[in-house]
């Protein structure tokens, strides 16, 4: 997961500019599917088959999970773990996916130490008292995972007794933790945010560190309790230029994938409108890069270093416009792979809560009859 840690002793990886490639196996907490195609694709190994998944999988596109979901905040739905485990389940049953990802929240690490979030319907997380000053440093304690997310832990457990595919669990990265944190809210231009980075760059760096803090806390949890791998969301770092990821946000990633290491399970690290930094988005110390829908994948893995994995990319539109378009679609995605071993298939961003799952059944079916894989 990071130069010079490998989960089977491996040699480390080299620097970007060096192209090695690695070819690790899998070591993790639950060895009993080493062979799942998903942790295969991780690890830039051949497998039976292209792995698939969906992010946002779990969600307002299932009936079924509308039926059991009921009303209130998100926040409460994922503090309650049979719920959590059933909705974490329900696409794995019906799309037959390669992996699960646990149903959870980037924002809960925040909400759990009393930062003053929820998650409102249709708007996003929202901040009671947004960060502004020094002084709300002292609002970001450490996260204990056993006495503040207890839950999160007894839904991991639940889940990895049930599954035989690989489970992922996930926490914000720094920049976009801190961007809710800084706006209050979903931000168009996130000018608060890049304000306080140019403005107070002392600032902006301790706020990082106490929030790669939380993930590391979230994602060893997790892990410890089963996850067989993890994602790193920086979903709207794409909001930055490529010298402000690398001087601002790259230090704090960095810390987060570099503190898991040792647990030798891959990472994930996944943004949107990421196109001209996927290469630092590696160096942070990931094994998959998400790549969305704007690069094919063909250009995106001249941007990253060999041996590492890509994830995506349809375009999670395109699921709208009938099977006969998302079915070349498809094949494009897996055209532009070209059989490299390391491709997991996703889209370039969430399923949109209106699209068929059928549609999204189909897709499974697809990959799975014509993704291979060069041996």
């Amino acid at each position: 997961m990071r130069p010079g840690v490998t989960p089977s002793g491996a040699a480390p990886r080299r620097a970007a500019s060096e192209g090695s490639a690695r070819g690790r196996q899998y070591s993790g907490p639950v060895a009993e599917i080493p062979d799942a195609p998903f942790l295969q694709a991780c690890w830039s190994q051949p497998a039976r088959h292209v792995p698939v998944w969906f992010m946002r999988q779990a969600g307002r596109s299932l009936p079924e999970y509308r039926a059991i979901r009921g009303s209130g905040s998100i926040l409460d739905a994922i503090a309650d773990p049979d719920l959590s485990t059933e909705i974490t389940l329900q696409p794995v049953r019906r799309y037959g996916v390669d992996a699960a990802i646990l149903y959870s929240d980037i924002v809960v690490p925040l909400h759990a130490i009393g930062f003053g979030v929820d998650v409102v319907p249709g708007v996003g997380p929202v901040i009671e008292q947004p960060f502004s000053s020094a002084a709300d440093l002292d609002r970001i304690r450490p996260l204990d995972p056993e006495g503040d997310t207890p839950y999160v832990l007894e839904t991991v457990r639940n889940l990895v007794g049930e599954l035989d595919v690989p489970l992922i669990g996930f926490a914000g990265a720094p920049f976009t933790v801190a961007s809710y944190a800084i706006e209050g809210r979903p931000s168009k231009n996130y000018a608060r945010t890049k304000a306080l980075m140019h403005g107070e760059p002392e600032l902006w760096f301790a706020l990082a560190d106490r929030l790669a803090d939380l993930a590391i806390a979230s994602l060893r949890s997790q892990v410890e309790a089963g996850a067989q791998a993890i994602q790193l969301f920086d979903s709207w770092a794409g909001q930055l230029s490529a010298d402000d990821y690398r001087h601002f946000v790259l230090p704090a990633s960095t810390k987060v994938f570099s503190s898991i290491a040792d647990l030798g399970v891959p990472g994930i690290h996944f943004g949107v409108g990421t196109s001209e930094f996927l290469g630092d988005l590696a160096e942070a110390g990931a094994d998959v890069v998400g790549v969305d829908w704007r690069l094919p994948l063909g250009e995106a893995r001249t941007r990253v270093p060999a041996g590492v994995a890509l994830q995506g990319n349809l375009d999670p539109a395109v699921l709208l416009a009938g099977w006969d378009v998302v079915a070349a679609q498809t094949r494009a995605v897996l055209a532009s792979n070209a059989g490299h071993p390391g491709h997991i298939f996703n889209l370039g961003h969430g399923v949109f809560p209106e699209v068929d799952p059928g549609i999204l059944e189909q897709v499974v079916e697809l990959v799975h009859a014509e993704g291979r894989t060069d041996g």
